[in-house]
């Protein structure tokens, strides 16, 4: 890695791995007296299947209720007396939960964090409880969004065989059925020691957390092997389109392209792609469509690395006078017109630029750097790439740009959803 691009020193990572499976990583940086504590189990929504879908989001939440020695809600409570705070995710790939607090607190963290690991409380009230949680969350953020609407018919086109098909959320008649049964046997598969990972930064000593940390984890056992995902998806051979129909004031348009997975060279290439699409009022597609042509009223792209090919998307935000084929059109003309000539060394350099930010951003912190050795971990198969998109956006070249533009924003593996505004009941 060049040493301009050397924000992590990895060097100074310690890594272990316990008997029972469970790795660890240690960054140590004893700056400021506090500490991030990343938990991240390999599973999301692709490891799920048809019929339980939203089980690893929903788990998510489960985790929150009570184990062996802490009962419902106090894993919070005995955090935030000690003046930390914690928060958790769940996307396609992992499930991650994170605690931030000061380094005198470390001792009690593990012990929290292991006690759950080791015996969650899995009562059918607790289930039943964030099973609402969910449902309501579902309907706020998919049922009543039109964006979340979209999205999730998109990702419905892009893949037809995938377990990326469906939402992290999960289906709602999914989340009905899950059952105290599968939720057990769900934790007893995926979230035991051989399928987790915790990643510390902050003021800790590596000699006494990692015993600290193999006392508290040690003897929780090892899981079962976990299920292959069934991650193939045939060859798209055509466009494909769906409509959305919701009460709305304007139409608007999502497109999705399958992109590469994370591990390829590609993923970089597509940000840099996506910053000089439309990231700022002086990206292409903001320029063209929104400031000279108006025929959008926004117009954003998104494009985030998943472990197997993910979604490059584009979303359009049309005005109520313009025709959604006018706006669609010009669209394609401005993609059209990157595929042909290419963009810029200006714009390729300006997005590298804003790239770069963005890391420098997330590493500035102690959270940051957990979450990121986690993600790298877990999407590119090694801690020890982390921070290594800084290297590959400076490889990045116009004729790199022009060649991703062309390999995976082919009309014929376009998938388009249009929302279709009908009146309010």
């Amino acid at each position: 890695m060049n040493a301009a691009d050397r924000v992590i020193d990895i060097d100074r990572v310690i890594a272990h791995v316990l008997p029972n499976g469970l790795r660890v990583r240690l960054y140590p940086d004893r700056l400021v007296p506090a500490v991030s504590y990343y938990t991240f189990f390999q599973v999301g929504s692709r490891n799920e299947r048809p019929g339980l879908t939203g089980i690893s989001h929903l788990f998510e939440h489960m985790m929150f209720n009570g184990s062996e020695r802490y009962g419902p809600k106090e894993f919070d409570r005995v955090l935030e007396a000690h003046g930390g705070a914690s928060n958790a995710y769940t996307s396609n790939d992992v499930t991650a939960y994170y605690d931030d607090f000061a380094s005198e607190s470390l001792r009690t963290v593990v012990d929290l964090e292991s006690d759950r690991m080791r015996g969650l409380r899995i009562t059918d009230e607790a289930l039943e409880q964030e099973r609402s949680v969910v449902k309501e969350e579902r309907r706020q953020r998919t049922e009543n969004s039109t964006f979340g609407l979209m999205e999730e018919q998109l990702e419905s086109l892009v893949f037809q065989a995938h377990p990326y098909r469906w939402p992290v959320i999960g289906w709602m008649d999914d989340i009905a059925r899950i059952r105290r049964e599968d939720c057990l046997d769900f934790f007893r598969t995926y979230y035991a020691p051989s399928n987790a990972a915790i990643y510390v930064a902050g003021d800790v000593e590596p000699e006494e957390t990692l015993r600290l940390l193999e006392e508290a984890y040690g003897s929780i056992p090892a899981g079962p092997r976990v299920p292959e995902v069934a991650g193939g998806e045939p060859a798209q051979r055509g466009e494909r389109r769906a409509a959305v129909r919701y009460p709305a004031q304007a139409p608007a348009m999502v497109a999705g392209f399958r992109g590469p997975p994370a591990r390829s060279g590609d993923s970089a290439a597509l940000d840099v792609l996506q910053v000089c699409l439309a990231a700022g009022e002086g990206s292409r597609l903001k320029r063209r469509l929104v400031h000279e042509l108006e025929v959008a009223v926004s117009a954003s792209v998104s494009w985030g690395w998943r472990v197997d090919p993910g979604v490059f998307m584009l979303l359009l935000e049309v005005g109520p006078a313009t025709r959604p084929a006018r706006a669609e059109a010009a669209l394609w003309e401005e993609i059209d017109r990157v595929v042909r000539r290419g963009v810029s060394a200006a714009e390729v350099e300006r997005a590298r630029h804003q790239l770069r930010s963005f890391v420098l951003h997330e590493l500035s912190t102690h959270n940051g750097v957990a979450h990121a050795l986690g993600q790298a971990e877990a999407l590119l198969g090694d801690w020890r790439r982390v921070g290594t998109a800084l290297e590959q956006y400076r490889g990045v070249t116009p004729a790199d740009v022009r060649r991703v533009a062309r390999e995976y924003l082919d009309p014929t593996r376009r998938n388009v959803v249009w929302l279709e505004p009908e009146a309010s009941r």
